[in-house]
């Protein structure tokens, strides 16, 4: 048994009530989108490159913890056990940036992302645990305080308290729970699915060019048959899209005058590309959306993500460890250092560290510290 569960036993650890209000009715609704699951959201592709860009982008770049003293300045603590799990891993499934692509996925798609703080017996920081969204439920105490009720899908249930988790949540309604961007825009994302579900049924199902065809006379029964037998098996489907009809017994065939390019069906699926690419803060050319692409506009679109699309996840997820994991009012802090984005551009990169050196605000040995080479001269060593 741990120290928490000792003391909570002392304390009279408050047992769930099945009268508590569940996070389903503190934030209604939030589970299904438009009518589909966060999971089913993400068979909408450009949903899906969104996500992945954000996740997997702040998971890539460096994480430091620091130590700022009285006077304002701060110092890297490589000994603290946060960086030990940043290098080492957080639990024994997750390294650090698998551990932080699915915070940060589940928080873009649910609106809440939860992972159980694991300490050490003598309080120290050892882990974390990962927990999906969809195990979760949460209480609203009487203190005005959040329980989170975390189900293990095999029927058991164990509570952890606000000060035990780290909960990233994405713009709330009320203060407690994460709404996510899918649910605020559910008609735009039902209308990205129609869209795409009339695309796939026009491929599935539609005799192109689509219309009607008549015959001289009446069709008997076994002809009515052999003829449907005959369209079914040769001009339905994607396989047979395009085939010419070819009937006899003067049947002639009348094209209905609603082609795909008039419905416009392709230039409705690239709008909504750009519709999704706006609730998440991402440039389409990051999710290779390329339509009115420049060579300018491309080499933007890094910086313009970064500022705009990272920056403000970033900085949620700084705070939120510096409210749940460090002691309140200490010292410690993270910081997730975006410049890590300039590893991909070097030309930028170089310029910037010769503007450093110049203005004096580096040394070389400091530059070279941050290309992650050891300083030239060592100090003690031979010159």
């Amino acid at each position: 048994m741990g120290l928490f569960d000792r003391v909570a036993g002392w304390a009279g650890y408050e047992k769930r009530s099945l009268r508590d209000p569940s996070w389903d009715a503190l934030a209604p609704g939030i589970g299904a989108h438009a009518g589909m699951s966060a999971r089913a959201a993400e068979n909408l592709s450009a949903v899906l490159a969104c996500v992945n860009a954000i996740a997997t982008a702040l998971a890539y770049v460096p994480a430091l913890v620091y130590r700022r003293d009285g006077e304002g300045t701060r110092t890297e603590v490589p000994a603290h056990p946060l960086n030990k799990l940043v290098r080492g891993g957080v639990n024994a499934q997750q390294t650090w940036p698998d551990f932080v692509e699915h915070l940060v996925a589940s928080t873009l798609l649910t609106g809440n992302g939860l992972a159980v703080v694991e300490r050490a017996g003598n309080g120290q920081l050892s882990g974390f645990r990962y927990i999906p969204w969809g195990f979760v439920s949460v209480a609203e105490l009487s203190s005005g305080r959040l329980a989170y009720d975390v189900s293990d899908g095999r029927g058991n249930t164990r509570r952890h308290l606000e000060g035990e988790v780290l909960h990233l949540r994405d713009r709330t309604d009320d203060g407690k729970i994460g709404r996510s961007r899918l649910s605020r825009a559910a008609d735009t994302v039902a209308g990205v699915r129609a869209a795409n579900q009339l695309a796939t049924n026009f491929l599935q199902n539609g005799a192109f060019p689509s219309g009607a065809y008549s015959v001289a006379g009446e069709l008997k029964g076994d002809q009515y048959k052999r003829l449907k037998s005959f369209l079914d098996a040769n001009h339905f489907g994607a396989a047979n899209g395009g085939k010419p009809l070819l009937l006899d017994r003067d049947a002639k065939w009348y094209p209905s005058q609603v082609s795909p390019d008039d419905a416009e069906l392709l230039e409705t699926r690239k709008f909504s590309v750009i519709e999704l690419c706006r609730l998440f803060q991402v440039p389409p050319p990051i999710v290779q959306a390329y339509e009115n692409n420049t060579f300018t506009n491309a080499a933007q679109a890094g910086l313009w993500f970064a500022t705009f699309g990272l920056a403000p996840w970033a900085r949620k997820i700084e705070a939120e460890f510096a409210r749940s994991v460090f002691p309140a009012g200490g010292p410690y802090e993270l910081e997730l250092d975006l410049s890590g984005f300039l590893r991909g551009d070097p030309e930028t990169r170089w310029n910037a560290h010769k503007i450093a050196i110049e203005t004096k605000v580096l040394d070389p040995d400091e530059v070279r510290q941050i290309e992650g080479w050891n300083p030239r001269q060592q100090q003690g060593g031979p010159k």
